[in-house]
């Protein structure tokens, strides 16, 4: 019988962790908006995601902005404005996910 080998970070693995920052439905198509259309607000997005809920995309941009991918700066005006950027965190993250897009171009290419 084949011995059984565990990923030796199985306990706390790094990668399992970075990948959950940017899983899930709607995390890489949030962070694609403001990467193609820069800092945006809310109804920006929602109308740039198609077929995202309000709930969602609240959800989404909380567990972003948590995770340091996205910053959410407020402006103390009437009504209240509030605008969505790329972190640095999230900036550094742009040429792995461009390397990720042209690998699963190669692959997907005869």
């Amino acid at each position: 019988m084949a011995q059984r080998h565990d990923c030796p970070c199985s306990q706390q693995c790094v990668l399992q962790a970075a990948l959950n920052k940017i899983g899930g439905k709607w995390k890489l198509p949030v962070l694609c908006s403001l990467t193609a259309n820069g800092t945006s607000r809310y109804n920006e997005l929602l109308h740039n995601i198609n077929g995202i809920s309000n709930t969602m995309l609240s959800q989404t941009l909380r567990e972003l902005e948590q995770d340091g991918l996205v910053v959410r700066n407020e402006y103390m005006e009437v009504p209240v404005r509030v605008e969505y950027a790329l972190s640095e965190k999230s900036e550094k993250l742009q040429p792995i996910l461009m390397d990720l897009i042209t690998w699963e171009i190669s692959e997907a290419q005869p």
